[in-house]
């Protein structure tokens, strides 16, 4: 087998938010690949960073009053413990706010300018004379000019879909600051793009993307190409354009250079030689995992900005879906927009690595993360399966054997077979086909288990646990398991790292697929992993619910009620109640009737409230009982005409369906106050 030599890059995440699922679903199949590769022993390293650059990171610190780079550089920090956390391997993750990157990103420009492929001329722009910045898009809101709905962002309208220009909004204002915004003229810079149509045509078609992608850029590339804005007014944080003061990059011109910085900042570590990467000659494979959402950059802008200023193409730019739960978009009021740091709070990483391994291909289609499948596939496969194979066997290879395997298999057909399917598990991974690779791999561990159940080792050991027969079946199902692990070892690190110890062998590489583990001694079985529990899975999903708040719109202030003093507020006193009954009311449609435990007064008698509540769309009277929640205790009894309520309880939510209160198990406890 050739060696072969492989840079991989994924999308950079922004560096104004948290790691979430969508992020892990890209970095997961990035991980996957890159392992193969490694495990076949090819020379293959995977660098990312974060994209630190642009007016929202700029916004975004000043809101919380400290300086862009403190809050690029704490985001960083997170980001790499959270991919860390999901066992994401990167060789380097870096930021595009670095040395390398400006040095880059100017030399590059430069040589752009010099080779006759920069245009400059002056736009006019709506300007927010109150933060005194030039407005993107999507920092202009007004009333659509189609079908008039409100609060509309400035360049679609996400009630009727239509297209228009900022300018054509009706009664626009920024979005910062409330300003209504003006005109204002400003002389841009800009990549001359339609120059390279030709070249893209013909790169686009050389097997570098997959079918779906290269047909809609023909489509584009067969319209007239628009010459590419790359410059940005100040303030904006960024790097300054060479000989353009007040001019910044525009954030899209520096975050794909940032794959070669990320890189560079790795070679001058390890005293790599960065050329040979990254130069026309270079026969280093280089690959791009992204979302289908920036295609366009990375397949029409990134392949003629690298032309332009005299670096190689990308050898391939893998593209793929958007990752929905429960078959929806992401959604924070659902629970389903879950941070990397939610799940781990509740989850093991490896779920979700295998049960996305096992819906992933090669397409650009959307993957569904169904969470009740999730729980069944995991705990069928990884529990039911595999590990079923060794905790079967290894009690009885301990107890008969001293731990030692025998030297012959009894069924040598069956290790063939699983031997066998390496070079289709290998085309399937490497194509990025994980589905097909996991079904392979689960219809071997199948025949494994339909083995042991038909040898029945448990009747044999009762009759005699050193029986030679015994000896042999038990050695092959370590075997057989031994050999799926390492086929699931890309997917399954930290799980295969358990196996490795407990098979007391070294760390597994591809090539041991060709072996058998014959009179070596293994160690005792201990569990690997433990089923996905549904109440785990329902505690991420309501934890997301409470960390999710909806944003505060632009005219919210003008519908908050009248400001009151500290000392009225002070008044208030709030309690954790427990609700012990809850039924309906009758006439009533939106109201229950709740029977509220405010723990116990000085003399260690129960509080009890009786309280009216219009939580009826969220809850049956059945689904409260043990429920914590939050009541205003001293709020003074109201007499209403189905009865007294003494007091008022406190929820979450937008309403309707979506109001929650506290779990039982949050550790809240009747009678706490609440400051």
């Amino acid at each position: 087998m050739n060696k072969r030599k492989i840079l991989v890059t994924s999308a950079l995440p922004y560096a104004n938010g948290d790691i979430h699922l969508g992020h892990l679903m890209e970095a997961i199949q990035t991980d996957i690949w890159v392992r193969l590769q490694k495990l076949q022993g090819h020379d293959c390293i995977w660098v990312c960073a974060d994209d630190a650059h642009g007016t929202a990171i700029m916004l975004s610190a000043e809101t919380q009053d400290i300086t862009p780079e403190e809050l690029i550089d704490r985001v960083n920090r997170q980001h790499q413990q959270d991919f860390a956390d999901f066992l994401i391997g990167f060789d380097n993750f870096y930021t595009t706010h670095s040395e390398e990157n400006r040095v880059f990103s100017e030399s590059m420009y430069q040589t752009m300018d010099a080779n006759g492929h920069i245009q400059r001329r002056s736009i006019r722009q709506l300007f927010d004379p109150e933060k005194n910045l030039f407005l993107a898009d999507r920092y202009i809101v007004g009333t659509c000019p189609k079908c008039h709905a409100e609060r509309q962002y400035g360049d679609n309208c996400e009630a009727c879909g239509s297209t228009y220009n900022p300018s054509e909004l009706i009664s626009p204002r920024s979005a910062i600051s409330g300003a209504v915004p003006i005109e204002k003229e400003s002389e841009h810079l800009f990549f001359d793009l339609p120059i390279f149509k030709d070249m893209l045509k013909v790169w686009t078609r050389s097997g570098a993307l997959q079918d779906q992608v290269a047909n809609k850029l023909s489509e584009w590339l067969d319209q007239d190409l628009q010459q590419w804005d790359i410059s940005r007014d100040a303030p904006y944080f960024g790097f300054e354009i060479p000989n353009a003061p007040g001019k910044y990059f525009y954030v899209w011109v520096d975050a794909p250079i940032g794959y070669m910085a990320s890189f560079k900042n790795y070679c001058d570590r390890e005293g790599l030689d960065f050329d040979s990467y990254w130069l026309p000659d270079s026969d280093t494979e280089l690959y791009h995992f992204i979302g289908k959402d920036i295609i366009n950059f990375h397949t029409l802008f990134w392949p003629a900005v690298l032309t332009s200023s005299g670096y190689r193409t990308p050898t391939a730019v893998f593209a793929h879906g958007f990752l929905t739960v429960d078959g929806t978009k992401m959604s924070k009021s659902r629970g389903t927009f879950v941070n990397a740091r939610t799940y781990l709070d509740h989850l093991d990483p490896e779920y979700l690595r295998y049960y996305l391994a096992a819906k992933l291909s090669s397409g650009i289609d959307d993957l569904d993360l169904n969470l009740e499948d999730f729980a069944l596939r995991v705990n069928a496969d990884l529990v039911g399966k595999v590990i079923n194979i060794a905790s079967r066997c290894a009690g009885f290879i301990h107890k008969g054997f001293d731990g030692m395997l025998a030297e012959n298999p009894d069924n040598p057909d069956l290790l063939f077979e699983i031997q066998s399917i390496k070079a289709q598990v290998t085309e399937h991974f490497d194509s990025r086909e994980y589905g097909k690779a996991i079904r392979l791999i689960m219809a071997q561990a199948d025949k494994a288990n339909q083995y042991i159940n038909e040898k029945e080792p448990w009747v044999l050991a009762k009759a005699d646990k050193q029986a030679a027969e015994l000896h042999a079946i038990c050695s092959t199902g370590i075997n057989a398991f031994r050999l799926l692990l390492c086929y699931l070892k890309p997917v399954l690190p930290a799980l295969t790292e358990k196996a490795e110890a407990f098979l007391n062998i070294d760390p597994l590489v591809w090539k041991d697929i060709d072996f058998l583990l014959t009179k070596h001694r293994i160690n005792k079985f201990q569990p690997l992993i433990t089923r996905v529990e549904p109440d785990k899975i329902k505690a991420m999903i309501n934890a997301t619910r409470m960390h999710s708040e909806p944003p505060i719109s632009l005219e919210a202030k003008s519908h908050f009620k009248t400001e009151i003093p500290f000392e009225d507020f002070a008044k208030i006193d709030m309690r954790i109640a427990r609700i012990i009954e809850a039924k309906h009311v009758e006439g009533a449609d939106k109201l229950l009737c709740l029977k509220l435990d405010l723990g116990q007064d000085s003399e260690g008698q129960p509080i009890l409230r009786q309280v009216f509540s219009g939580i009826k769309s969220a809850y049956q009277p059945d689904d409260l009982l043990g429920k914590l929640t939050v009541v205003v205790a001293n709020l003074q009894a109201r007499k209403m005409k189905f009865g007294i309520s003494e007091g008022m309880i406190l929820a979450a939510g937008q309403g309707e369906k979506d109001i929650w209160l506290l779990e039982p198990d949050s550790g809240a406890t009747p009678g706490l106050r609440v400051t």
